[in-house]
């Protein structure tokens, strides 16, 4: 209701300036009044539509250009008073000092938009503080965007930060996505979908992080991955094992998937009962594997001889590594198989 207010507001001071003209002689027909009043009206309305189809915009940029062009023009005024005893009054005053103003407000913008990521400006004051959505940047490596399950985990909406893309990693996938080994090429394409589905997703704040730190001179990939994390205070996201003990080792936080993934998996407690399909034959000698439907394998004793059967076990025990979970289950006693 604000804003259609507002917008109604403007198109009325946009007629009522264009009924100025009134005031002035005009020498053409006399519709032309009529014609200016329509016109004003017309560009309004214009500036309102692309307002309105220009729905996400970013208040860093719109900042970084209020404050460029203010500072450069203060700039100007002051660097003109200084130095308008040593410059003759001439005709190419003017052009001198537009010429100026535009070099001085252009390097100004400029400079805010390059480093907007490292403060972000608000009108009317200036919040010093980094560019931050939610609670921290989630900084993606490698793995986590070739995983694939990010993309899934974003339309549960639970990421609120801001997701941010390294450009090195960027061109780290895109080297894998034309590598010329047939496996490490499809891995690099899936993770250039995934990576475009996260950028089209409505409810992930993505951004491409395309700056060179100093400290990224001659470090490899995981390295510049904990630097850009400590300079944005935020958090990795990965599914790497070395780089989840390199960035603890440098108390970076990390969110690791396989974690997260094993932590939603079905718990299962020694003496619980559930069904399963026996598999394959496994190493022990009376040993069958079969298969939850999320993945994690159950070793069952009494099983080596009863595959592609449906049976009834009891967990016995369970164990946790970094790769998953397992289960340790026997067949229960006195149930016959489902066929």
């Amino acid at each position: 209701m604000a804003l259609l207010i507002l917008r109604v507001v403007f198109i009325c001071v946009a007629a009522g300036i264009a009924t100025l003209f009134f005031r002035v002689g005009f020498s053409g027909p006399s519709y032309l009044p009529y014609l200016v009043i329509a016109g004003l009206v017309l560009l309004s309305l214009g500036v309102i539509a692309i307002d309105i189809f220009t729905p996400r915009k970013q208040i860093e940029v719109i900042s970084a250009v209020y404050f460029g062009l203010l500072v450069g023009f203060l700039l100007t005024y002051i660097l003109w008073v200084a130095l308008a005893p040593l410059i003759p009054d001439s005709p190419y005053t003017p052009p001198i000092q537009l010429l100026m103003a535009a070099v001085l407000c252009y390097s100004c913008t400029s400079l805010l938009l390059q480093t907007k990521d490292d403060f972000r400006f608000v009108i009317p004051y200036v919040e010093f503080s980094r560019d931050l959505k939610g609670m921290r940047p989630m900084v993606l490596d490698t793995s986590s965007i070739i995983d694939g399950r990010l993309a899934e985990l974003a339309d549960t909406n639970i990421i609120d930060s801001q997701v941010v893309m390294p450009s090195f990693v960027l061109a780290e996938l895109q080297a894998i996505a034309d590598s010329n080994d047939r496996m490490r090429r499809a891995r690099g394409r899936r993770g250039l979908d995934i990576l475009n589905k996260l950028r089209a997703h409505p409810k992930v704040d993505f951004q491409i992080y395309d700056r060179e730190l100093p400290e990224f001179a001659g470090q490899p990939v995981d390295m510049k991955l904990v630097v850009l994390a400590k300079h944005l205070d935020g958090k990795i996201i990965t599914g790497d094992f070395n780089l989840n003990k390199v960035a603890k080792v440098h108390n970076v936080p990390v969110i690791n998937l396989n974690e997260i993934a094993a932590s939603l998996r079905p718990q299962f407690l020694p003496g619980e009962t559930f069904e399963v399909r026996i598999v394959k034959a496994g190493e022990g000698a009376d040993q069958g594997i079969g298969y939850l439907d999320d993945g994690t394998m159950v070793v069952i004793e009494g099983g080596r001889y009863r595959i592609n059967a449906t049976l009834t076990v009891v967990v016995t025990s369970t164990l946790q590594t970094q790769a998953g979970r397992m289960l340790f289950a026997k067949v229960e006693d006195g149930v016959r198989s489902a066929t």
